[in-house]
């Protein structure tokens, strides 16, 4: 309930007034039976045209104030449901904005948009018919069994009768779908899990002629939450039918014990009249209390997957960090026997005991085959990951000691997928430094070689850019996201194959603006081209998670093998073309 408190404190007037218009709109509810009873015992049956105008008049104010009531308590019962939501939705976002890659994998990226969407949404419909209902239906259930008393006692038996057994039936339907519901959000997550994978690789799923095959996936993941939905819902089936079986059967039994005292003159019409509409309130109320535990039973199991999220810690974080308040200002890297496995029992790891020093403003190649390493290697300097044993040290400090916000402003990274935000050109290179000018981005685009095809375009820097970047090339992007981490200014950038998609005379201009423009930067780049990182200071040759080699291209050609036969099946390649 904690996670709740901070709205209810933000808005109370909202908490209280809904539920405060309600119960008013309620107490009218049961109070209105009893001046019809008047009007047809009394008025009409001494035919008192002046007490029939006087109740209805009463009856007609009574019901004016009840709609208004019912307006009023409605309308707080939605702001709060509202603002609630509003609240736990900007919470749970806040949170997986903390989580490491290793937790957003944990959950899945289908799951927590479930959760943060349909989740959440379950928990605002609760709120609000809890605040529409919570004392409402409890003050004309319990209203309608007193009038009913006061009026008759023998026929109120039957209501005392009738709703415990009625009760008794709500709560076994409910117990038996409350974890049939939460089956249900399961497969909603594998759902959406599977619709976000195949939207984001339809360019794959046409150029392999597979739509056939996804959509017989589809049909087996959506089947399977349709399964789990009907088999929460069938239970509901019955909620209706038993509520309807009550009021006939109390119904009937009022009809015929109050029949036979109608006859003998010991009962008056208005009355029966009064307590079928007592019995349909209380029958109303007792369903619409079943209604709110059904939405709360949905709720509940929602409330139980947004709580995973909010209770979950960052396992990586700097609240332990002692030197919070340290700058970067050299870019000094280096790995002190550095060991990581991405599943903790894998006894492979992926990385194996490495050790290396890279000095401040040099170049650096990372080269190796696929699944060697690299990237993994790379992604321990921002602490995108931590590693299993080891350390990692920036200008002499662990990277566990300095503040996440220090150690990620002074590193850029440019990865090998290159994400580009709907918006401009403009916005999405400002990513790298909020208040740059327009000249600034000119400057960094040419660095980055995409100044001309930028200017190219009509609207230029305000071009709008697509979902994704969709509306630019490969190569487009990977320059758009390069320009973007020469913005930040970093004093560390990372360049994980971020110009694979470039032809190899761009290859070369953007290495030479690069070492132009950013002297005295550190930067590291991963490539599957050895002609990208041949005149860097130091080349490390990576090898099933292990340093293979590390030297400059001539010495590497002349002592380490792995690299003699990257270089060579490469340059054969060339040759051959």
């Amino acid at each position: 309930m904690q996670k709740y408190m901070e709205t209810v404190r933000r808005i109370p007037y909202a908490f209280i007034l809904g539920p405060l218009f309600m119960t008013l709109e309620a107490s009218g509810e049961f109070l209105l039976p009893y001046l019809m009873a008047d009007i047809i015992n009394i008025g009409a049956a001494g035919h008192d045209t002046a007490f029939i105008l006087r109740q209805g008049a009463l009856m007609a104010v009574m019901a004016l104030f009840m709609l208004i009531f019912g307006v009023l308590g409605a309308w707080f019962a939605i702001q709060a449901a509202t603002a609630l939501a509003a609240d736990l939705r900007f919470k749970t976002y806040t949170r997986i904005q903390t989580f490491s890659f290793s937790q957003i994998d944990d959950f899945s990226t289908g799951s927590l948009i479930t959760r943060i969407t349909n989740d959440v949404t379950q928990i605002q419909n609760f709120a609000q018919q809890l605040l529409r209902g919570a004392f409402r239906s409890p003050i004309m259930l319990i209203g309608a069994l007193v009038m009913s008393m006061v009026m008759d006692p023998h026929l109120a038996m039957i209501l005392f009768v009738v709703v415990p057994l009625l009760g008794l039936a709500i709560f076994l339907i409910i117990k038996i779908a409350s974890p049939r519901y939460t089956a249900m959000q399961g497969s909603l997550d594998a759902l959406n899990n599977y619709i976000s994978e195949s939207l984001t690789n339809e360019y794959v799923i046409k150029s392999f002629v597979r739509e056939d095959f996804e959509e017989a996936h589809f049909s087996r993941v959506n089947g399977d939450l349709v399964d789990k939905s009907l088999r929460a819902l069938r239970m509901m089936l019955f909620l209706q039918p038993a509520i309807t079986l009550a009021v006939s059967v109390s119904t009937l039994a009022a009809v015929w014990i109050a029949g036979r005292r109608i006859m003998i003159g010991s009962m008056a019409v208005g009355t029966l009249a009064a307590f079928t509409t007592y019995l349909s309130q209380v029958l109303t109320s007792l369903q619409f209390l079943a209604n709110i535990f059904l939405i709360g039973t949905r709720a509940a199991a929602s409330d139980r997957r947004i709580s995973q999220v909010l209770e979950t810690e960052p396992d990586l974080s700097d609240a332990e960090a002692g030197e919070k308040t340290k700058v970067i200002k050299e870019g000094s890297v280096e790995f002190k026997c550095l060991t990581f496995r991405y599943f903790k029992e894998d006894p492979q790891p992926v990385l194996d005991h490495i050790s290396l020093r890279i000095e401040s403003g040099r170049m650096v190649g990372i080269v190796g085959a696929t699944g060697s390493g690299k990237s993994t290697l790379i992604s321990m300097i921002p602490r995108l990951y931590d590693p299993d044993s080891g350390a990692v040290y920036v200008d002499g400090t662990n990277v566990k000691d300095l503040s996440l916000a220090h150690l990620r402003e002074a590193v850029a990274v440019v990865l090998q997928k290159n994400t580009l935000f709907s918006g401009t050109v403009a916005e999405n290179l400002r990513w790298g430094n909020e208040k740059a000018g327009l000249e600034e981005m000119k400057e960094a685009c040419r660095v980055a070689c995409a100044d001309a095809f930028i200017e190219a375009m009509p609207e230029g820097y305000d071009t709008e850019v697509e979902q994704g970047g969709r509306n630019f090339s490969g190569g487009q992007r990977q320059r758009l996201c390069l320009a973007r981490a020469i913005l930040k200014k970093p004093r560390i950038l990372i360049l994980d194959d971020s110009t694979s998609a470039v032809d190899t005379a761009t290859d070369a201009s953007i290495r030479r603006a690069l070492a132009q423009a950013l002297p005295g930067v550190t930067k590291i780049v991963i490539a599957q081209r050895i002609g990208s990182v041949m005149e860097a200071d130091q080349i490390i040759v990576m090898e099933e998670g292990r340093i293979a080699g590390i030297g400059t291209h001539e010495a590497l050609l002349a002592s380490c093998l792995p690299y003699r036969e990257i270089w060579f099946s490469q340059k054969d390649k060339e040759e051959s073309l």
